[in-house]
């Protein structure tokens, strides 16, 4: 398993940018139901951290033991990167064009290269600022960004996502360091969760449930929207994280633009531009460039995790 997580551990960064890529079908259908953006948020995270208890239940029933001293860091991990993050960028949404919003969220791998570099002392190469800047740029291009409607306001809450996406990162590398991926999603979606109730109304969330012409039906697509854009992409990304360096896993996750995009020409009818092209080739590049020549440092991430 050491020899080849060079390659599996980037392999599920990329996996779970791929399952992230493709929450708006499911954000969008459950919409319609009524449900406001803080009530999905909420829906979404309490079904996950659900599934994730029953995870480490099976798999590894000690798990559930964590160290007092080790609370802040999950209470980082819930309501400081996925909580925090998840309702700045559905608020960053109602108060700008998406485009704006979604390049404001993907200043993530920046803040995660920045943190590494100071928290982690993890090198700034060449490589990495290469790959960053046609990363970011292939976001723009896919997101086809524009200038207007932007007040300061938004514009802080939208920086405010790329920071709390990012944070994850640096503190999910941490909480490696002492318990295993299924120990630190599980505790993570239980503390986001709870804290999603502060902002959801849970009387009026549930109402609509009850209201619903086919609650059972309602019920299994919130399952479906839990496991497809929460669980399984968090498992396989904090399991990723395990090998790989924060700084190179914040980037190798830009795939996620890519898929919403082809997702949206394939589900939504929505018609691909020469400009959203050539971004989905700059961040694929930027991908190809990070998974050529894996650095010793990257090893040591490896073994890390193994241990």
């Amino acid at each position: 398993m050491k020899k080849h997580s060079q390659i599996i551990c980037p392999a599920l960064i990329i996996l779970a940018g791929c399952f992230w890529g493709s929450m708006g079908i499911f954000v969008r259908k459950l919409g319609t139901f009524g449900f406001s953006s803080a009530q999905i948020v909420s829906i979404r995270l309490t079904l996950a951290a659900l599934v994730f208890c029953l995870i480490l239940l099976i798999k590894e029933p000690a798990g559930f033991k964590i160290q007092p001293k080790d609370i802040p860091l999950f209470l980082g991990l819930g309501l400081g990167s996925i909580l925090f993050f998840t309702v700045c960028y559905f608020t960053a949404i109602t108060m700008m064009p998406l485009s704006v919003a979604a390049i404001l969220l993907y200043t993530s791998p920046i803040w995660i290269m920045l943190m590494s570099a100071v928290f982690f002392r993890e090198k700034i190469s060449g490589r990495k600022l290469a790959a960053l800047a046609l990363a970011f740029a292939g976001c723009v291009l896919v997101s086809g960004i524009s200038g207007e409607g932007i007040s300061l306001k938004g514009f802080l809450i939208g920086l405010g996502a790329g920071f709390g996406y990012g944070l994850y990162s640096i503190l999910g590398t941490v909480a490696l360091r002492r318990y295993s991926p299924y120990t630190v999603t599980a505790y993570t979606f239980i503390i986001a969760a709870a804290g999603s109730f502060a902002v959801c109304r849970p009387g009026d969330m549930l109402s609509k449930f009850a209201r619903a012409d086919n609650t059972a039906w309602l019920f299994l697509f919130c399952c479906l929207t839990a496991l497809v854009t929460a669980v399984i992409p968090f498992l396989a990304y904090t399991r990723g994280l395990a090998g790989t360096e924060p700084g190179k896993a914040g980037i190798l996750a830009t795939i996620e633009p890519v898929v919403a995009t082809v997702i949206g020409i394939i589900v939504f009818a929505e018609q691909p531009t020469v400009i959203s092209c050539a971004g989905i080739a700059l961040i694929l590049t930027a991908v190809i460039i990070l998974n050529i020549n894996n650095n010793k440092k990257e090893k040591n991430y490896e073994q890390r995790g193994e241990s």
